[in-house]
């Protein structure tokens, strides 16, 4: 929790794709500066406001003390990773997708952001991965994710072969559609998807996970989180890619090696002050609402025998 007097300069990114994002974004300013805060757009948002005065997210972390984002999880996974380095926390408003990362709703955002304000509010630190790929021994492409790296065969109409390393040492060499490497955070996507383990996005962990194995004693593996996993794509045709957080993509060849392993950098994330993860999960999979039994929600106790 940080003291309310800390947050003084406020970033607002949106994705401007999104239906009403800049009547959003101008009235949240105006809210903002109503509260006494100094507000900064960044400069999508800002020209789509008619702002002419916007920041790329490099400027935009390095003058704010809080940065809001409006969107989905692709807008708050962007804007994690254009601001690695600044360790500034982000709090993400729902425009109305599936998201796990944007924790506040519209109707909430208000009441929530005020209470952010007054300091009434806590962090999560969220591991990243830090992924290299090599071909030979040139790196032709590097990334930070917050949620996963994804190699798949692409428009290949046939499996990938994909021999899989941790630590220096021989796992398995996966005959599959492909392997999702993902942190806790990224559990509850493609990987969640794909039949992996929810895992507590505050854990320190690497998850790997092969896409349609074609051995089905092939699971998903939960690791430390001082691993290093390596993976080599040994399929001779061309189509086979890897995706970073699902946005960044690369083109692989036979033999090159894509290297994934805990970054030094983490993504601040504001919790909802409003509800927490397990709420959060049984919300967004649908698993039911109150206990059986009775007519409003309770909080289950254990008591020592």
């Amino acid at each position: 929790m940080s003291r309310p007097d800390t947050l003084k300069k406020i970033g607002i990114v949106a994705n401007v794709n999104k239906g009403e994002s800049s009547e959003y974004t101008s009235r949240l300013r105006e809210w903002f500066r109503k509260q006494g805060r100094e507000v900064f757009l960044e400069k999508e948002i800002a020209a789509d406001c008619g702002d002419a005065d916007g920041l790329d997210m490099g400027q935009l972390a390095a003058r704010t003390d809080l940065i809001v984002v409006f969107g989905g999880d692709g807008t708050m996974l962007r804007t994690a990773r254009s601001v690695t380095g600044f360790n500034i926390p982000i709090v993400g408003i729902n425009l109305g997708g599936f998201g796990y990362l944007t924790e506040v709703n519209l109707g909430e955002m208000y009441g929530a952001l005020e209470m952010i304000l007054k300091g009434e509010y806590r962090t999560e630190k969220r591991m990243m991965l830090d992924v290299q790929v090599y071909r030979g021994r040139k790196k032709i492409g590097e990334g930070c994710v917050l949620n996963d790296a994804v190699i798949n065969r692409g428009n290949l109409s046939r499996i990938v072969e994909l021999e899989t390393a941790v630590d220096g040492q021989y796992l398995t060499t996966y005959k599959a559609d492909g392997i999702i490497v993902s942190t806790p955070t990224g559990s509850t996507a493609y990987s969640l998807a794909a039949g992996g383990p929810i895992v507590f996005p505050e854990e320190d962990s690497i998850i790997i996970n092969p896409i349609c194995p074609h051995t089905l004693t092939n699971r998903p593996v939960i690791l430390p989180r001082d691993c290093a996993v390596k993976v080599v794509l040994w399929t001779k045709e061309k189509g086979a890619t890897l995706t970073l957080d699902g946005q960044v993509s690369f083109t692989l060849m036979a033999g090159d090696a894509v290297t994934i392993k805990k970054s030094h950098y983490i993504t601040t994330l504001v919790a909802s002050p409003h509800r927490n993860y397990l709420e959060i999960l049984r919300t967004k999979l649908g698993w039911g609402g109150l206990p059986a039994g009775t007519g409003k929600k309770t909080t289950a106790k254990t008591t020592t025998p």
